[in-house]
């Protein structure tokens, strides 16, 4: 047949090499919920109704919903070594951004200190400064755990591959319309994908019942600093 060969990128060789790696060394198992989204998009909108104060997205509400269960459950903050399990201090949440050859998950520093307008905030500095090639070595290795959210898409669900060395990552698609006796219902999936060797299926099951609490709960995950 007629064609050419694409040679791959540095960044697409990269990632290739470390999600061959993943799917050969981690045994991943995948657990799912369903998330009523409507109360969390009503309080996104009544905060963005201050223009100026910096806008408040989706994704910042769905890595302080990671950042609530990671608390929770501190085994998935955590880093897969020879030698055990390193279940770090710091939450640091790594948030998936496809470039033009690729896709990069830096690490939001330090994202359990931050309210909903500051996670917006850096997310957007995060988002930035990866398409420009600008992101600090920190940022590029130092996540304890990842969100892969491709809501903006026209995407209902899809299962994520865990990053080396953590041992969990988040996939959140966009949501649906779910019609009820009561009328609609915005529905969003989440899907966790873990490592078997670090996490079981029960300990899936308590990250994916907080992680849907907070997101049911907007008036106190999307608290604004005093």
């Amino acid at each position: 047949m007629n064609g050419r060969i694409v040679e791959q990128t540095r960044m697409r060789a990269g990632i290739a090499r470390r999600m061959v790696e993943s799917k050969q060394q981690a045994p991943h198992f995948y657990v799912q919920t369903e998330v009523a989204v409507d109360p969390v998009r009503e309080r996104i909108a009544a905060l963005n109704e201050d223009g100026d104060a910096p806008r408040v997205t989706m994704t910042a509400a769905l890595v302080l919903a990671c950042v609530t269960a990671l608390r929770a459950q501190p085994k998935f903050n955590s880093i897969w070594t020879p030698d055990g399990l390193f279940q770090a201090d710091d939450v640091n949440v790594g948030v998936a951004i496809a470039l033009d050859d690729g896709l990069v998950a830096p690490a939001l520093l330090g994202a359990d200190g931050l309210d909903v307008r500051a996670a917006a905030t850096a997310l957007r500095d995060l988002g930035d400064r990866a398409r420009a090639m600008r992101l600090r070595p920190a940022e590029l290795s130092g996540a304890t755990f990842t969100l892969s959210n491709l809501g903006m898409f026209d995407v209902t669900a899809f299962t994520a591959i865990v990053t080396p060395p953590q041992v969990a990552i988040l996939a959140t698609a966009r949501p649906v319309e779910r019609w009820t006796a009561a009328g609609g219902v915005g529905i969003l999936t989440a899907t966790l994908s873990a490592d078997h060797r670090a996490l079981d299926g029960v300990d899936a099951a308590r990250f994916l019942e907080t992680f849907k609490q907070a997101m049911e709960d907007p008036a106190t995950l999307l608290k604004e600093a005093m």
